[in-house]
């Protein structure tokens, strides 16, 4: 059930109030396909759910506080699609920021451009595409609206799409990759191995940048604010999750019918607890599955929800 909760402020707040306190929590396997302690009931039922919904599922869940974990084809590769765009706006935070100035640097572009990026909610707006917008604003749309053309103005600002991979790599992800730009990077084709993550892998990564020391703490924050006030989970993350926990995560939809979410949600005691749900569909032309997303963060939810002590 959605909720639009407390204030974006207050929710940046509550959340990295926690989340600053976990950089040890994160010290583990960068990316790279080690034994998982695995929840067997919860896995069990997300097979079931995979067989329910005729689709390939990957997840990688884990409370930040007790480590408990549920996997399911973790280390699986899944097409990344628009869960890069966080990536894309960390990278930038980080290496191109210097007090706010960069970000402040107004970007101009054509209606052409828009056009060959594909869905652009918020460049398309004729008032952006005739006065420009700044990096900041870019960064904005990417993460809040999933806009591909803000997603390729980062790129080309970062030196392109495989600036994803060496930023991953250095925040010790040794296996997400981008290599093209949008919107070709979404065709998703089975068995291609550019532009794809895992479950783990990029679980992790959204860990590192938002509960742990990859950024400066303000950058994180201000990411972190970014990621909070997602418009594009409604029916993914947000549909399956408890009204009552926050939530900062960035969905994707490549195409052969995937749907993908990935990031921090925290429950109402503060614990953060990671997520990244990625599917893929057999058939090529099969709308994206948001049932099949919301239906596993239900599952977590509930499977890595509060402790209940019995008498």
């Amino acid at each position: 059930m959605h909720s639009d909760g407390p204030d974006p402020s207050r929710r940046t707040s509550l959340a990295l109030g926690v989340g600053a306190a976990l950089t040890a929590a994160l010290a583990v396997g960068g990316g790279t396909a080690q034994a998982l302690p695995e929840a067997g009931g919860a896995v069990a039922r997300l097979r079931r759910l995979e067989r329910e919904h005729t689709a390939r599922l990957g997840v990688f869940a884990r409370d930040m506080r007790t480590g408990r974990t549920v996997a399911h084809r973790a280390h699986e590769r899944f097409p990344m699609a628009s869960v890069f765009k966080t990536l894309a706006a960390a990278a930038v935070l980080r290496d191109l920021d210097r007090d706010g100035e960069f970000l402040s640097r107004r970007v101009h572009y054509t209606r052409a451009y828009v056009t060959r990026s594909g869905a652009s909610p918020i460049t398309e707006l004729a008032e952006n595409v005739s006065g420009g917008m700044t990096v900041s604003a870019l960064c904005d749309a990417a993460i809040r609206f999933s806009d591909n053309t803000a997603a390729n103005l980062l790129l080309k600002e970062l030196g392109g799409p495989t600036a994803i991979t060496r930023f991953a790599r250095s925040v010790g992800d040794r296996v997400t990759r981008l290599d093209r730009w949008e919107p070709e990077l979404n065709s998703a084709e089975p068995r291609r191995v550019t532009d794809t993550t895992t479950p783990y892998a990029i679980g992790l990564t959204y860990a590192r940048l938002v509960l742990g020391d990859a950024l400066e703490p303000h950058d994180r924050e201000r990411l972190t604010d970014w990621l909070l006030r997602n418009t594009t989970s409604t029916e993914r993350f947000r549909r399956g999750l408890p009204a009552d926990w926050l939530l900062a995560d960035k969905t994707g939809s490549p195409r052969h019918g995937g749907a993908n979410d990935v990031g921090i949600a925290w429950r109402p005691d503060g614990t953060p607890i990671v997520l990244a749900v990625l599917t893929t569909q057999p058939e090529e032309d099969a709308p994206a599955d948001n049932p099949l997303v919301a239906g596993a963060a239900a599952l977590l939810a509930e499977e890595l929800g509060p402790v209940t002590s019995t008498p």
